[in-house]
This record gives structure tokens, sequence and C-alpha cells, in this order.
């Protein structure tokens, strides 16, 4: 056949004569001096020649030169336009790797391609789309979620063409927006930036649709809309009630940094707790967070210590807590500050918002907010462990005021040989934080050392009768819900809680204030 490359020739370019692993653009890539060569041998073909002559003639002339590819075809009686350098039934072979195929690359064993060349059987990497999973502005609500939205909307605004008040508001935040009632007048404060008292159907779609409230979980919704707008956490300032934000504060607020963040807020059980309060008509029965008796309780606390009533508390006045149930030295070491700085601004006074994260952590002792809060009182050192050396600094004051109240003193050896039990530390010869929340016993373990009421009353217990009372009990109180409830049964029964609470002033007021 003319212009027929030997047979010799051609095995000299085969791919696997040449070691070639893959006739691909990316292996001739790789390999610039084979495509050198293939290139040259190609030229040298007859057909190549006579193809090259006439795209040549063609350009001259301005005729198209996909015509000319066309009958270049016909003219040299084959079957592609371009002439290939290997005889017909001779393509190159493919790799094993091109057999098996891969995820992300198809790769196809389809006839010659409209060049012609057998070279050209495997076709470009075909990449996988990757759906869009970051929106600046939030994601996109469904359609069908949009929709229902719509209609909700044009049904409590069809009757109010210019506008809602904010007493009829009311509706919306709850039906539409699925908030906690007492939400709708901070969500109609950030709606109406320009204080006119009306808020429009067209400003609500744009706060609420357009600011992709559709697509937020609800503790999302419920920080974006407390949050000022340039801060990324929530802070004392976005709530108004002062008990129940301190409470929320101390259990929620982990960081200790008063900063509360989504991510906070959405491992609490905060807004479970609002939707409770929204849904219960006894405030008293939603424990966790706004119940007026534990406000009542811990302010009565507070007042019974601050004898001058200046809403402050010294040392002194401290160390009458419980029945003068605490040592000077923990009371000392809670004025030191090191388990949590003061809001107050005067120097070595406590003021209410520090004398409840006090109370709390004192009477729930094996809260996680308690435990940390105590554990680095007993921490002198601060090095994140408790020793048998600091534990006995505590235990010595306990032990001197066992004996002056003819009480039979326990030996700190038998004590420490009780504590360990009671943690089972992971290493032993100390005990860390993360011992002390795995046991739950930490609040005895804390009572021994600095708590002596408590202390007795744990070592004098009858078993049976703490089986009795355990079983009767709510299985979620908390030690400080028992506490409180027991605290606010003798308060009611004093003679003198009449005068107490009128000295408060905006005790009731306060208390059932929407906290935002």
């Amino acid at each position: 056949m003319e212009g027929a490359v030997p047979m010799s020739d051609v095995a000299a370019f085969q791919p696997e004569a040449l070691q070639l692993p893959e006739l691909s653009p990316l292996a001739l890539k790789a390999n610039p001096f084979l495509a050198e060569q293939l290139f040259s041998q190609w030229l040298s073909l007859p057909d190549t020649s006579r193809l090259v002559k006439s795209l040549l003639s063609a350009a001259k002339t301005g005729e198209p030169l996909n015509a000319i590819g066309n009958s270049s075809s016909t003219n040299s009686g084959s079957g592609s336009p371009i002439p290939s350098m290997f005889p017909s039934g001779c393509a190159p072979p493919l790799s094993p790797r091109s057999v098996s195929g891969s995820p992300r690359t198809v790769k196809q064993r389809a006839g010659p391609s409209s060049l012609g060349s057998p070279l050209k059987i495997i076709s470009e990497p075909v990449r996988e789309v990757i759906p869009q999973f970051y929106f600046k502005n939030g994601r996109l609500p469904p359609d069908e979620t949009r929709e229902r939205c719509l209609f909700n909307v044009d049904q409590h605004f069809n009757d109010h063409m210019d506008g809602l008040q904010q007493n009829e508001f009311k509706l919306v935040a709850k039906d539409i927006c699925k908030l906690p009632s007492f939400f709708s007048t901070i969500l109609f404060t950030r709606i109406d930036v320009n204080s006119v008292g009306i808020i429009t159907r067209d400003q609500f779609m744009d706060y609420w649709v357009k600011g992709n409230f559709l697509t937020m979980d609800l503790a999302t919704q419920i920080y974006t809309i407390l949050k000022q707008p340039d801060r990324g956490y929530l802070s004392q300032c976005n709530w108004t009630a002062e008990t129940v934000i301190y409470r929320i504060f101390h259990y929620v607020n982990r960081s200790g940094t008063g900063h509360l963040t989504l991510k906070e807020l959405k491992r609490s059980n905060l807004v479970a707790a609002m939707h409770q309060v929204d849904e219960e008509e006894d405030i008293n029965k939603v424990l966790r967070y706004f119940s007026y008796e534990h406000f009542y309780v811990i302010y009565c606390k507070f007042w019974e210590l601050d004898t001058d009533h200046d809403f402050l508390i010294d040392k002194e006045n401290l160390i009458r807590y419980g029945n003068h149930a605490l040592t000077y030295r923990i009371v000392d070491r809670v004025f030191s500050q090191v388990a949590r700085k003061f809001r107050s601004k005067v120097e070595g006074k406590m003021g209410y918002e520090d004398f409840v994260y006090f109370v709390l952590s004192e009477e729930d002792k094996s809260s996680e907010p308690g435990i940390e809060f105590w554990f680095n009182c007993i921490d002198l050192d601060g090095n994140g462990v408790l020793t048998s050396n600091e534990m006995q600094f505590f235990y010595e004051e306990q032990l001197h005021r066992m004996e002056c109240m003819a009480q039979e003193p326990v030996l700190f050896e038998d004590i420490l040989c009780q504590i360990i039990d009671m943690i089972g530390p992971e290493t032993e010869g100390f005990v860390t934080l993360r011992d002390m929340k795995r046991t739950k016993l930490a609040g005895h373990v804390f009572n021994i050392l600095f708590n002596l009421n408590k202390f007795i009353a744990f070592e004098s217990r009858d078993p049976f009768l703490i089986r009795q009372a355990s079983e009767r009990e709510n299985p979620t109180l908390t030690e400080w819900d028992r506490f409180a409830h027991r605290e606010y049964i003798r308060l009611s029964m004093e003679d003198d809680v009449e005068d107490v609470s009128n000295g408060s002033g905006d005790v009731w007021d306060e208390s059932l204030e929407a906290p935002f």
C-alpha cells in the first residue's frame, strides 16, 4: 500500500513498545520527546502531505477548511479526514488503568474521533459538579415553605393594609414566626427601625423572609433577633430582668466571658424554657431560669445578709450565710475572685449579680458551673489539680469547728480515703476537674471540705428515709430546685416576710417582666 508505514516502524511507535502507560493527552504531555517522534512520523505520511497542501490551498482561496477536510476524506478513500500513522485494526492499546476507570473520570472506548486518529479514543476527564453548600446570606427556603408563609402573612395583614400596631403584632410573632409571644416586643422594635409604631406587610416580609429567617432553626432565630447587628454574641444588655439574666448566664454561658454565643445557646435548654413560659399559666412551674419562687428566694437570701441594705455584701456578711455554714478560708477564696471576678465596682464587696452566681454554685454544687466554681476555689496553686495538701488546708478549719462544737472529730486521713472512694480519680495522687465532673458525689466532697452544716447532715443521714424521699420527688429536680422549694416555704411562713418583700420595691415587677 502506497505510503504505508512498515510494520517494524509501527511497532516502534506502539505505546507498549515505547513503555507509554496510556496514550492520553496527559501522557503525551509528560513525554514530549515521544510526542515529537509521533508527530514527525505522521507528517511523513503521503496522506498527511496531501491534506496539508489542500489546506494551504484552501486558506489562500478563502474556502472553508472543514469542507476541505471532508473532500480530502473522499479523495483519499479513507474513512478519516486526517490520516493515521497506524494501519487499520492497529490502534494503540489502553493501559489496565483505563479499563477499571475511576469515580471521577469517564473514559470511552468508542470508535475513531472526528479527527480520525485512534490516539483520541480516550476522552477528557469529566469533573463532578459539587452542589453549592455555602450561602453567604443564608440558604433560600423551599418554594413550599415560602408560599405557606406568604399565605399566612396575607391572612394577618389583609385587614390591616396600613400595618399592624405593637399589640396587634403579637399574633404574627406567635403564629407566623413561631416565637414565644413575649418576643413580639423586641421583634417589633427590630423591624420598626424608625420607631413609627406600625409595621406594614412589606416591612415584615423584608425582615423575616428576605432576612432568611425561614431557613433558621428556632435558637438561631432568637439569637439573631436579640443580638446587636454588629456583634457575634449576646451580652447582658440584650436582656432586662436582672435575676433571670444572671441565672441564664450562670448556667448557659459556660465560657464565663459574659458573651453568650449561638453555640452555647443551642447546647442549653433555654429555648425550651422560653416556650414553656409562654405556654404555662403558672410561672412557678417553670423551674429553669424564670420561676418567681426561685427569684424570691435569691433576693430574700441576699436581703438577709445585706444588713445595711446598700446592695453590697462583704466577707463578714457572707460568713453568716446558711447559719454560719461556711469556713473563713473558703469565704476568703470566694472574695479573692479566683473562681469568678466580681462585677461589683466596690473593692472587697460583692454585688447582687455576684451573689446570684455564688448562691447558685453553693446550693447546686453538683452542677457543672458549681463544680467549676468550687474546684477553682480549692485549687490553691491554680495548676488544675487538687492535692491532698490543698484539701487538708480547707478541712483543718472544719476539724477545728467540730471540736469546738463537741462533735466527734474525723481525722483527715480517714476523710481523704472517703473522698478518694467518692471520686475514684483516674490518676492516683491528685484529683482533676474531669474526675469531679464524672462523679455524682462532687457536692458532698465540697461540703466535707468547707460546709460544716451540710457535712454533718450528710454523715448523720438515714439512707432509708433518703430513699423514700427520692422515690416521692421528681427525678428531674436539681439540688437547687429542692433548696429553693424548702426556702420559699420557710420564708412564706415567717411573720416578717411582708416587710422584707416591701423593702425590695419592684420585686414582683422584675420577675414577671419579659426578659428581653
